[in-house]
């Protein structure tokens, strides 16, 4: 069963007003899976779709991926890309990380 959306940006509203969304490393785990990109075929979106059953989380796998600048259009042709895998424990993992990232703002 697939996980719908999630907000990411919620965590960085502070009294209305959204902070800065910092990068958070996503670490690797022997679970992960390995994706071969292809420039003009490959999409983030599609590419999560096919491992999450959704097609929300590019910006995850971006994040496992940190070479890349967080830019989809940097990913080379042939790019092993690393997809944080499972899903659950992935975005647990990202929740922990922007944790420091919290106490820094407020």
């Amino acid at each position: 069963m697939a996980l719908g959306y999630y907000n990411r940006y919620n965590l960085f509203y502070i009294n209305g007003e959204q902070t800065v969304v910092p990068y958070v490393a996503i670490p690797t785990k022997p679970s992960d899976k390995v994706y071969v990109y292809k420039v003009g075929v490959s999409r983030l979106d599609k590419v999560s779709q096919e491992y999450y059953g959704t097609p929300f989380f590019g910006w995850l796998i971006l994040q496992a991926n940190p070479e890349y600048s967080g830019m989809e259009n940097n990913i080379f042709d042939g790019a092993v890309l690393n997809i944080p895998y499972p899903l659950v424990t992935s975005l647990q993992d990202y929740k922990f990380g922007c944790r420091g990232s919290l106490l820094l703002l407020w």
